[in-house]
């Protein structure tokens, strides 16, 4: 990985190229970020560079987290991310990271966790087909036959049934910066990226690029 940043996402809208093509864009705040320890091969075992996004009040933050921003010399950020980098050279603690870390044209893989969906059936999770509606079939929404009986006498691990959807942690690959706003600190990029309004996000370089 070459270069990357946290961000926020803020929403979706559209923007006109320059032939008057309508394009979907994501609009996310990207930063400032501060550099809150840089790894390297000599003192960890692999180069990265820690990144820390958001202001956040002293009281709302642990001990620990308080101590290692305080042995840097800085205030405490509420989300702290690593990235792995080819160079870490060109960075050092306290550095600030803005929009403009991204070029127009740049692709970039956005890693971010989906929308939380709480407990859903068969249908919904795994869009599973329904039974019939029939008043007499007696059977709509329910998941299925569970298997066999007396052998193996057990489900299967894997089968698809209702349970837990969403809140999991899904990157989007190659998508492109359409804009680079540095007066607003935000970039728009081609696309639409995992998560609600408000989610924090990690832009890399495309690996796929």
């Amino acid at each position: 990985m070459k270069k990357g940043i946290i961000g926020k996402k803020v929403g979706m809208t559209q923007i006109f190229d320059e032939i008057g093509k309508v394009v979907p864009v994501t609009v996310i705040e990207a930063g400032p970020c501060t550099v809150a320890q840089v790894k390297t091969v000599e003192t960890d075992g692999y180069d990265a560079v820690q990144l820390g996004f958001g202001d956040v009040k002293l009281n709302k933050v642990i001990k620990p987290i308080n101590g290692h921003f305080a042995k840097a010399n800085l205030t405490p950020k509420k989300h702290l991310r690593e990235f792995k980098l080819e160079n870490v050279s060109d960075y050092k603690v306290g550095d600030e990271l803005k929009a403009n870390v991204f070029e127009i044209g740049e692709k970039v893989d956005i890693q971010g966790k989906t929308k939380g969906k709480g407990f859903q059936g068969v249908i919904k999770r795994h869009g599973q087909h329904r039974g019939p509606m029939g008043h007499g079939s007696m059977y709509h929404r329910r998941p299925g036959s569970m298997g066999s009986t007396s052998t193996p006498g057990r489900v299967f691990k894997g089968k698809k049934l209702p349970g837990h959807m969403g809140v999991q942690t899904v990157t989007i690959q190659n998508l492109e910066v359409v804009r680079v706003d540095l007066d607003k600190n935000v970039i728009l990029v081609k696309g639409s990226v995992p998560g609600p309004k408000g989610a924090i996000l990690k832009i890399k370089s495309s690996v796929k690029a």
